[in-house]
């Protein structure tokens, strides 16, 4: 064999490995290398991280690996009765960890002239904030023609403006307390940030918003300390359907994720998002197949992805992301001319 035919079976070798292996993993490559051979969870021991979004879901979850890593805590969200329940949990996950050690700091991230002060008090706590999660917000549900202009606002207010807000903050008070801007923010982001969604506009675009953001800070903080991380889920089985946006502005899409769904575990969820956090990873992505090798093929591969998706159509890419076709037709609008 001649050497170039050599190679040429090398590549074709690595390309049938690696489509293997996006089949078989539920997060991308460089997370599950991170994993197998990257720092442990205990790297982030002793460290104040604060997670805004911490009282279900993801968060909670995230929290409760993070504890276990022995980083100490400060929870916030609106609720305070979930948060002492979030508390609690990473208590018992790491008995070395002290009940001064987690902060419960409930608030709300949207009323941003308070964001100065939500961090005065956390710096009065501890003394310091290593790294700061964005994990607030809702998802949406609904046909793209058919929302209200008032959704969309309310959408990027919670999911995009706020985090912003709370991440410039943050960054000033890095920048203050190291010439050399050392600090850690993470995002949670989602594979819709990477991918349009079907029936999700409004989410969909604040998420690629978060991605422009913080992409322009990157390249604005290129050779300093900071970090950024995008964490970018897929399908997670926690009760965000029922808090989803929809195209009416006060509505809820009251509807619940099941069993059956094929969803990664929160707990599942939580680990690799610590995972990434403790190697301070550019971006980690988490789904279950079929839905990751998806992201590779749009993302490398966007001509074929195309002509795949046009066969597929938008109703079995719903039911890709959702194991189901949750939202009904568009209503026909018998007022255009």
């Amino acid at each position: 064999m001649g050497f170039f035919a050599f190679i040429g079976v090398i590549v074709i070798l690595y390309w049938i490995v690696y489509v293997i292996s996006l089949c078989l993993l539920d997060c991308d490559l460089r997370l599950k290398a991170a994993e197998m051979f990257g720092k442990k969870i205990g790297a982030v021991k002793g460290k104040v991280v604060w997670i805004v979004g911490a009282s279900s879901g993801i968060g909670e979850n995230l929290a409760i690996w993070l504890a276990k890593g022995g980083a100490k805590l400060v929870l916030s969200s609106r609720r305070r009765v979930e948060l002492e329940r979030v508390k609690e949990a990473c208590l018992a996950a790491n008995s070395s960890l002290q009940s001064q050690d987690i902060l419960v700091y409930p608030m709300d991230v949207q009323q941003v002239e308070n964001h100065r002060f939500h961090l005065n008090e956390v710096l009065r706590h501890f003394g310091n904030l290593d790294i700061l999660v964005n994990n607030a917000g809702r998802s949406q549900r609904a046909a793209w023609e058919e929302v209200d202009p008032i959704v969309d606002r309310q959408v990027f207010e919670l999911n995009v403006f706020s985090i912003v807000s709370l991440s410039r903050v943050v960054v000033n008070y890095f920048s203050q307390r190291n010439p050399n801007l050392e600090g850690h923010l993470v995002v949670t982001s989602s594979i819709a940030g990477l991918v349009g969604a079907p029936f999700s506009p409004s989410y969909t675009g604040s998420k690629h918003a978060l991605h422009g953001y913080f992409e322009s800070l990157r390249s604005e903080k290129l050779g300093s300390k900071l970090k950024v991380t995008m964490l970018c889920p897929g399908p997670v089985y926690t009760g965000f359907l029922a808090e989803s946006f929809t195209a009416v502005p006060g509505e809820k899409f009251n509807q619940s994720a099941e069993t059956t769904d094929t969803r990664m575990t929160p707990d599942r969820c939580g680990q690799l998002c610590a995972i990434a956090i403790a190697n301070e990873l550019y971006e980690g992505w988490m789904a279950l197949f079929p839905v990751l090798p998806v992201v590779y093929l749009v993302l490398y591969l966007p001509n074929l992805a195309r002509l795949i998706f046009g066969f597929l159509g938008p109703r079995r890419l719903q039911k890709l992301r959702d194991s189901k076709e949750t939202v009904p037709s568009p209503k026909e609008n018998s007022t255009v001319s």
